[in-house]
């Protein structure tokens, strides 16, 4: 998100689909460096709480930085160049303790008259087959989706300013793929997945901010596999990372930007940043 100076923000969603405490923090930094968000949503940090580049990111003009980690798998973050109001939320789904959400409230610190509430999300990318019976990664993804949709911090009240980002691991949208048909057996684009995604969506009454300024049938994409070589060429991608915004923010919404370039960076994230300007 970008949250710039006086009243325009930007906040940004990105995953790195790597280990953050290894050198890819080097594109993490060669990105924050160009951009400048106000704050930085991380997911599948691969990191460790205790180990986690606090120093690294303070340099960077990052002081505030909340994390919700473990070795080796998942792990979120949220780096900010405006100071937090409390002590961050991290809440566990499918009865696992497996890193995928972090949340955080901006306000009078960070110069907001109102308050703003930010969860990042990393939800499970479901394994290859898509079938629950057989595949347990599968029934944790349709599971935590579930689970998501009726989830308290999910159900915005009217007036309440929050923002859901992150990667969801589905693309819910016939154009939020390079080819629907082609897809539709294809986890993160089956049927029941993006029922589930949407039923959250809608049970919170959210705006999805990319599709508000891409409008359907136009496709877009944040991920390109790792399997085609010419991705850029080909450019079978899907959409799924997302940033959606609250009823009471729906006026606030001032761009978004997909940035397509950093999937041609050296050693890059299957992934590229999703980044959304909001007028607060």
């Amino acid at each position: 998100f970008f949250f710039k100076q006086k009243t325009a923000y930007e906040i940004l969603t990105c995953d790195w689909s790597s280990d953050v405490c290894s050198s890819d923090l080097d594109l993490v930094a060669k990105f924050i460096k160009s951009v400048r968000p106000d704050v930085l949503c991380l997911q599948e940090t691969k990191c460790p709480d205790d180990a986690f580049p606090l120093k690294r990111f303070r340099r960077l003009g990052y002081e505030h930085i909340a994390i919700n980690g473990q070795k080796g798998y998942h792990g979120v973050a949220v780096i900010s160049r405006l100071p937090l109001e409390s002590d961050p939320v991290k809440k566990q789904y499918c009865g696992k303790t497996d890193s995928r959400h972090i949340g955080v409230t901006l306000g009078e610190k960070a110069g907001l008259k109102d308050p703003l509430t930010v969860h990042n999300y990393y939800i499970p990318a479901g394994g290859d087959e898509p079938d629950p019976k057989i595949n347990p990664k599968f029934q944790h993804k349709l599971q935590f989706l579930d689970e998501l949709r009726a989830c308290t911090h999910m159900l915005p009240k009217r007036n309440e300013r929050s923002i859901v980002v992150g990667d969801l691991n589905v693309a819910p949208l016939e154009c939020d793929v390079w080819n629907h048909k082609a897809l539709l057996k294809v986890v993160s684009h089956t049927p029941i997945e993006c029922e589930k995604l949407v039923a959250a969506q809608t049970a919170g009454n959210w705006i999805d901010v990319a599709r508000n300024f891409v409008r359907e049938p136009e496709k877009v994409f944040s991920w390109w596999s790792y399997r085609s070589p010419d991705w850029e060429t080909s450019d079978r991608g899907r959409r799924l990372d997302h940033i959606w915004v609250s009823q009471a923010l729906g006026d606030r919404m001032k761009s978004i930007k997909f940035t397509k370039d950093a999937r041609g960076w050296e050693r890059p994230s299957d992934h590229v940043p999703v980044t959304a300007t909001l007028e607060l």
